[in-house]
């Protein structure tokens, strides 16, 4: 089996509410980017994946995967094995060198979603029997509190209990009054919850140090991304500390990232993203290494839509996820392209079932949406 075409499909979700990573320039309303990517096999064997950049939470856009995949990875690939994944990565990082680690990351994880989809319809299984593992699931879902003002905190906490969910991730910093706040307001309101502050690398090192203990008293369970990734001696201080677990996210994009980080005892555990990490094939090593390093795995990602929520939900469930998950696409995003959209219940996600990634886009609907 050869890679005969890979077709792209920009699109730009509506979103619902207010989510700080879909703003344009000067704060106007932007929608969540992603582009769909189909590639077919020369015996007609189809594949889906989702590219997801977000311009304000890394460098890629929209714009720039969807020419990445077209004028470079796309004229790559076409003709290699969709079987041999390892090779498939190693031709995209040879068109798309590196910088720090793995270049441009969130536009390849598209790919490697859509091959994992392609052979797992091939071969008639699911990903988790790809991967010798039992389905798992269904995947608990934290709802995503993202306040600009305390006032609101109370609205939206009665919001997400409304729609189904029952636990909670905040997004802190930089104030860390503020921050310590909204986690006492949350935390009352829903005492039993799993609460996970998230600064996105929005504190300096003083001020993570500061409310670490102040956020660990009110029974917040684990500090995600406190520092900028590069702030390597901060981490070290924080981890050091223990007041919480400290949690990284932006910075671990390759398995040898993550090897090093551990060896420099800067963290507790990784947010894992599929999508962010250039696939489900580096995720799942990282998933591995983290559990031989006896440090902790959180379900994460990036609003993911459809198809990347799909991946997602696949290498949780198979991976044996124990705490509730940050996947906020349903919670954000207006619409969907597949056919048989997913559906929140009692604040879960049910796994898919089927071969691949178990989900069907619908093309006539995504044809609609396709940005010129």
């Amino acid at each position: 089996m050869k890679i005969e075409r890979i077709e792209t499909f920009p699109i730009r979700y509506p979103t619902v509410g207010y989510f700080k990573f879909f703003e344009g320039p000067r704060g106007v309303p932007y929608g969540r980017p992603a582009i769909t990517i189909k590639i077919t096999a020369d015996d007609g064997t189809v594949g889906w994946g989702q590219s997801v950049p977000s311009h304000r939470w890394s460098y890629e856009t929209m714009e720039a995967s969807e020419i990445v995949i077209r004028r470079y990875l796309a004229p790559e690939l076409i003709g290699l094995d969709p079987f041999d994944l390892a090779g498939v990565h190693a031709a995209m990082d040879r068109i798309i060198a590196p910088g720090f680690s793995t270049g441009m990351p969130l536009t390849k994880a598209g790919i490697d979603m859509a091959l994992h989809d392609l052979i797992g319809r091939s071969l008639g299984c699911s990903l988790a029997q790809l991967w010798g593992r039992p389905r798992g699931g269904p995947i608990t879902i934290s709802y995503t509190l993202n306040a600009r003002r305390l006032d609101e905190v109370e609205a939206l906490v009665a919001e997400g209990f409304q729609r189904g969910y029952r636990t909670f991730n905040v997004k802190v910093a930089p104030d860390p009054k503020f921050d310590v706040e909204m986690c006492r307001i949350v935390k009352r309101l829903a005492p039993d919850g799993f609460l996970w502050a998230d600064a996105n690398g929005g504190y300096d090192t003083a001020t993570a140090m500061a409310v670490a203990p102040k956020l660990a008293d009110i029974g917040v369970a684990v500090l995600e991304s406190p520092l900028r990734p590069n702030r390597i001696s901060g981490w070290r201080e924080l981890k050091k500390q223990g007041a919480l677990p400290i949690i990284m996210d932006e910075g671990v994009f390759s398995p040898d990232d993550l090897i090093e980080f551990i060896r420099l005892d800067m963290m507790d555990g990784v947010a894992m993203k599929p999508a962010r990490c250039a696939g489900l094939l580096s995720q799942r090593r990282q998933i591995e290494i983290i559990e031989d390093a006896g440090l902790i795995w959180l379900g994460s990602g990036l609003c993911d839509p459809d198809v990347a929520l799909a991946a997602s939900l696949a290498i949780y469930g198979a991976y044996g996820l124990k705490t509730p998950a940050a996947l906020n696409g349903l919670q954000f995003l207006g619409t969907s392209i597949l056919k048989q959209p997913f559906e929140l219940k009692d604040g879960q996600l049910m796994v898919p079932e089927g071969p691949g990634l178990g989900v069907d886009v619908n093309e006539s609907h995504l044809a609609k949406m396709k940005e010129n």
